[in-house]
C-alpha cells in the first residue's frame, strides 16, 4: 500500500497564537514544504479563498490540497443551516479533489481560549454525544455525496477529545463519518493512540502525526493550564524529535497492517523561535520517510 505525505503549514502560520508566526508568510511556508519534499498541505485561512485562486496558488508550489480545517456548529445549528454554513468549503474542496473536509464541533470548544485551562472543556454524556454523531452522519453523507469526504478531528478542549468522547462518536455514527487520527491530540487526552487505531482503524480516513514533549505535558496537568499555554510552551513537535514520546514506528507498523491507503500530515504547532520550522518540518518528513520504509509503507510523491 501507498501512502500521501502532507504538512499543516501551522509551524509558520499559527492562526490561534499568530504573535508566534508573525514573522513569517505563507508564501515562504509553501516554498518550504515544497522544497523539503511534501506532496500536499492542508489550507490555511491565509491562501486564496476562492477555487480557481487556491487551484492556481497549490499548482505554483507544485503540492495539492491535502485536507483542511473545517469549524462545525452541529450542535447550534439544523442540518439544513450547517449545510449552508460549510457549502462553499465542501463544493471547493470537491472541485479541489481533497481527500476530506477536517471537521470538528467549534459551537462550545475553549481551545482558541488561552485563558480557559482545557480541564474546564465541554464534557459530554454519552447519549448526548451518540445523538451528535446520528445528527452528524446526514451531514457527512451529504458532504460525500458532493464530493468529499467528512473526517472528524477530536481535539483538546472540544467535545470530543479523549478514547471515550471517540468511542461514542463512532459508536452513535454512521460509516458516513469517517476519524480523522491525530496522534498528539490522543495522548494529550490521556488516550493509547495504539489502542484507538485499533479498535477504529477502519473508520480512519486522515492520519496527523505530531508528537508530545512530556515534560510539557505534565506542566500543563499540573498548572491547570489552557491548550494554548501547553502549545506556546512547547507541548507539540514533530515526529522525529528525540524530545517527543510517541513510538510512530509502532504506528506505522499497526498502519501498514491495516491497509491504510491515505495522507499521514505532519501538524505541529510550536513556536518558531524555539523550533525552527523548517529544519523541524524537514526531521518530521525524513522521520516518516524511514519509519514507512521499515514499515513497508511505499510512500507516494
Amino acid at each position: 500500500m501507498s501512502v500521501k505525505i502532507g504538512i499543516s503549514l501551522i509551524a509558520w502560520q499559527n492562526d490561534d497564537l499568530p504573535e508566534l508566526t508573525k514573522d513569517y508568510t505563507t508564501e515562504g511556508a509553501m516554498e518550504d514544504a515544497g522544497r523539503i519534499g511534501y506532496s500536499g498541505v492542508e489550507r490555511g485561512r491565509r491562501m486564496p479563498a476562492d477555487t480557481v485562486g487556491l487551484r492556481a496558488y497549490l499548482d505554483r508550489y507544485g503540492v495539492a490540497l491535502c485536507g483542511g480545517w473545517c469549524s462545525g456548529s452541529l450542535m447550534v445549528n439544523d442540518i439544513a443551516a450547517e449545510k449552508e454554513a460549510i457549502r462553499v468549503q465542501v463544493e471547493q474542496f470537491a472541485a479541489l479533489n481533497a481527500p476530506c473536509i477536517v471537521y470538528a464541533e467549534c459551537s462550545n470548544t475553549i481551545q482558541g481560549d488561552q485563558g480557559t485551562p482545557v480541564s474546564r472543556r465541554p464534557k459530554l454524556g454519552r447519549d448526548e454525544v451518540m445523538a451528535y454523531g446520528a445528527k452528524l452522519s446526514e451531514l457527512a453523507k451529504w458532504s460525500a455525496d458532493t464530493g468529499v469526504v467528512l473526517s472528524y478531528h477530536h481535539h483538546m478542549g472540544a467535545m470530543v477529545q479523549d478514547a471515550e468522547d471517540i468511542d461514542w462518536l463512532m459508536e452513535g455514527s454512521t460509516r458516513d463519518v469517517t476519524l480523522l487520527y491525530d496522534t498528539g491530540h490522543l495522548h494529550f487526552s490521556g488516550a493509547d493512540p495504539l489502542a484507538v487505531l485499533d479498535k477504529w482503524g477502519d473508520r480512519v480516513h486522515h492520519v496527523h502525526f505530531k508528537d508530545v514533549r512530556q515534560p510539557v505535558l505534565d506542566w500543563v496537568r499540573a498548572e491547570d493550564r489552557s491548550f494554548l499555554d501547553g502549545v506556546a510552551a512547547g507541548v507539540y513537535s514533530v515526529p522525529g524529535d528525540p524530545d517527543g514520546c510517541i513510538d510512530f514506528q509502532a504506528i506505522t507498523d499497526r498502519l501498514r497492517r491495516m491497509d491504510y491507503a491515505g495522507w499521514i500530515v505532519v501538524e505541529a504547532e510550536q513556536d518558531p523561535a524555539k523550533a525552527p520550522p523548517y529544519e523541524y518540518s524537514k526531521m518530521g518528513y525524513n522521520h516518516i520517510l524511514d519509519i514507512c520504509g521499515r514499515s513497508g509503507l511505499t510512500i507516494e510523491r
